[in-house]
């Protein structure tokens, strides 16, 4: 690996990337500790730090940029939920359809149609943040911020919001790895000293034993992400002029999580959703009463572990099409060995796409609800700031960021990081 270092250091061209990368992430984590006007630092921290999951994973997926209220509070999230219902509409919007078979021409409608979208949602958020800071103690500061200012407050955030995007696509654009999700890899990780140090001081050997069960998430994620089912695929021979195409094999690889972390936004967003609505509504009893059940105890729990299975297969339905595979392999002359052309085709792949789904979705819950459970028994913070999504993100990142590195030394001719 250090000699893969080295030698991505040596290329011109890898050593510009890299070193802009980090440059882009080093300004992303300048701008998550400039506070915006009008608003106490201080008794923002201690607002959030004592605050419930909702804020505490905000915080933690900002890098720490909520707690200080600054230009950055809203983080990455705005783009990446845009991101996330755009990808959604295409199954049921016909234009939005047509745009994505358009190839680099309609990837380019649908990015544009994204950033507005994000500023649309830094908007409702930043709102929704200012109503919820405004509140009484203990869920608010109890700060009654004048016209003037709240309008200010908006306009900082959402042009926050709008720097993080521009910085994000820099990054895949000019740099290394995806920019969206190296943002977010850098926001956790910027965490991590901090809340060691806070758990270390609190009960060290019970850390060391986080630490040391981390780890074998990790190695539990790295295998994970790397399983995949190949299906064969066997193409005809083809006679065109005097040259033969097709006769070779070739497989589709179905990835057992195939879905990522998208399941766990989709719970996350649904649980909070009304806890959300009763911080406007603090006078409904009935409301708050669901909200604090949705939101804490083993309900909590078993829900969000039920509603990541289901976001599993249903993310997983919307991003492949059997129907549409079966027809291209029936096109180009394809066929699963054993397998009859056309409906026989795309019914063996939904049975096996069904089937491979459902370990991945149980381990996705796995991951995150036993940080949970466990954080609810000791109230280690560490457990709460780091637990089996943050690891998810992070390996997950890390580990595709390296496979675009290796490609680059690849086509180099140097040795890379999996030999």
């Amino acid at each position: 690996m250090i000699d893969a270092i080295r030698n991505a250091f040596r290329i011109p061209d890898l050593r510009k990337r890299i070193l802009f990368t980090l440059g882009i992430i080093a300004l992303y984590r300048v701008g998550a500790h400039i506070p915006v006007p009008g608003v106490d630092p201080a008794a923002m921290k201690d607002l959030v730090s004592g605050a419930d999951s909702t804020l505490g994973l905000l915080n933690l997926f900002a890098g720490g940029a909520l707690e200080n209220f600054a230009i950055f509070a809203l983080g990455i999230m705005p783009y990446i939920t845009s991101t996330i219902i755009m990808q959604l509409l295409q199954a049921v919007i016909p234009t939005l359809e047509r745009w994505s078979k358009e190839g680099e021409a309609g990837q380019r409608k649908i990015t544009q149609t994204a950033r507005y979208m994000t500023l649309g949602i830094a908007l409702m958020e930043s709102i929704g943040l200012l109503t919820v800071f405004q509140a009484a103690p203990p869920t608010g500061l109890g700060v009654d911020f004048d016209l003037l200012t709240e309008i200010v407050i908006i306009i900082s955030l959402i042009s926050g919001t709008a720097a993080i995007m521009w910085m994000g696509e820099l990054i895949t654009q000019r740099g290394i790895g995806n920019g969206m999700s190296l943002l977010i890899f850098s926001s956790i990780v910027s965490r991590f000293p901090q809340t060691v140090i806070a758990s270390f001081r609190v009960h060290p050997w019970f850390m060391l034993l986080v630490l040391v069960i981390s780890l074998l998430v990790v190695a539990a994620v790295v295998f994970m992400e790397g399983g995949q089912r190949r299906i064969p695929v066997q193409y005809a021979k083809r006679v065109v002029g005097r040259r033969v195409y097709g006769g070779v094999g070739t497989y589709i690889p179905l990835k057992v999580n195939g879905a990522n972390v998208i399941p766990i936004i989709f719970a996350s967003s649904v649980l909070l959703f009304p806890t959300t609505i009763a911080r406007f509504f603090t006078n409904v009893a009935w409301l708050q009463k669901a909200a604090e059940w949705l939101s804490s105890g083993w309900s909590y729990i078993v829900l969000f572990a039920g509603l990541i299975i289901f976001f599993a297969y249903f993310y997983t339905a919307l991003v492949f099409n059997p129907i549409e595979t079966a027809d291209n392999l029936r096109k180009n002359g394809g066929f699963i060995p054993g397998v009859r052309p056309g409906n026989p085709t795309a019914q063996y792949i939904t049975n096996v796409l069904n089937r491979i789904t459902l370990p991945g979705a149980v381990f996705l819950a796995l991951i995150a609800v036993v940080p949970q459970a466990i954080f609810q028994q000791t109230g280690d913070q560490l457990v709460a700031a780091f637990g089996g999504t943050s690891i998810l993100i992070m390996v997950g990142v890390a580990l595709e960021t390296m496979r675009q590195l290796e490609s680059q030394l690849q086509m180099r001719h140097y040795d890379g990081f999996f030999k």
